[in-house]
């Protein structure tokens, strides 16, 4: 078994390689060529914790595998991720654990290279004003993979600790050469922008669907329970919307789920899947005013197709560091 360290995946899953390859995982399942169950999910208790298992099946290329993962929002701002884990990949042709990959970073990188591709499909060509809000990981890989498929010029960030967001801009001034800024609120931040980032940790609304301006694209990131949103629901409600996979969206995030508990939205309000849009089985955006809207859950299958590129690079580059589980019959057993 392979072991690949956060370092490792990092150098070896560049963020323009990933983008690639979380287009063609969507597209294959939306040909329906994967098996993924919905997560479980055990609640720590007396916490906000969590600790998830998310098992799949991905035809092309043929990979199977879990993430296992805890996530600990009190961990934000500390020198811990708030999501930590590892990714198992096993080999799909003797069922051997062919590697253990670090989680944290595959999920950090997955994520934004999915938004990416929604962004790709979704936003205005000309779309060059980006809001985020919030400060933490997930906000600078969103900063790397917007700028990959739009052509962004400027920033503005805001976030509930100021100085993580006064961070964030200057980390995308140094890095990117944008006119970035901190905001002091998120109305501020949002109106007027062509694409608006929501990746926290919130459990209420930190976009409202007043604030949005006809012709923008947002991704929503950050809630992937029931009792955790994002966005209000106006937001949704307004929004021409968009998943990575619909029997996920209508039953784990707060953002769909409230607004459909409400009666506000019924499950015909998902355009399409973005996989569809990419085998041109779903219709994307029909005008310049049109308000885009996609609501991010993260898939195991996206995990796996990562990992399995990152074990593939490392394979060739001798990375990582070996080491015999078992599984294996010897001669004095």
């Amino acid at each position: 078994m392979l072991i690949l360290s956060q370092s490792d995946v990092e150098r070896l899953l560049p963020m323009r390689e990933c983008i690639e390859i979380m287009a063609t995982t969507l597209a294959t399942l939306a040909r329906g060529d994967a098996i993924l169950p919905l997560r479980t999910v055990i609640r720590i208790p007396q916490s906000g914790d969590a600790f998830g298992i998310m098992p799949a099946y991905l035809g092309s290329p043929k990979t199977i595998g879990a993430k296992i993962v805890t996530v600990y929002p009190g961990n934000h701002g500390t020198q811990l991720d708030s999501h930590q884990g590892a990714v198992l990949l096993f080999d799909s042709a003797n069922g051997s654990l062919a590697a253990l990959l670090d989680a944290t970073a595959i999920t950090t990188i997955r994520t934004a290279a999915a938004s990416a591709v929604a962004t790709r499909l979704l936003a205005r060509e000309q779309a060059s004003t980006l809001a985020i809000i919030g400060s933490g990981v997930q906000a600078r890989a969103h900063v790397e993979a917007m700028c990959l498929v739009r052509p962004i010029s400027s920033l503005r960030v805001w976030s509930r600790n100021s100085g993580n967001a006064r961070d964030l801009a200057s980390f995308a001034r140094e890095r990117f050469h944008l006119d970035a800024s901190a905001w002091g609120s998120g109305a501020e931040a949002v109106r007027g922008a062509d694409i608006v980032c929501t990746v926290t940790s919130s459990t209420e609304p930190v976009l409202r669907g007043e604030w949005l301006t006809p012709g923008t694209h947002v991704n929503a990131v950050g809630a992937c329970t029931p009792n955790a949103r994002e966005l209000d629901s106006a937001a949704v409600v307004g929004s021409r919307l968009y998943v990575d996979r619909r029997e996920s969206a209508l039953k784990e995030p707060g953002d769909i789920v409230a607004p459909l508990h409400d009666g506000e939205i019924g499950p015909e309000h998902i355009v399409a899947e973005v996989g569809e849009l990419l085998i041109e089985r779903g219709p994307g955006r029909r005008d310049d005013n049109e308000i885009t809207l996609f609501k991010s859950l993260g898939l195991a299958i996206e995990d796996l197709a990562a990992a399995s590129h990152v074990y593939e690079q490392a394979v060739r580059a001798g990375a990582g560091v070996n080491v015999e589980l078992g599984g294996a019959r010897h001669a004095s057993h």
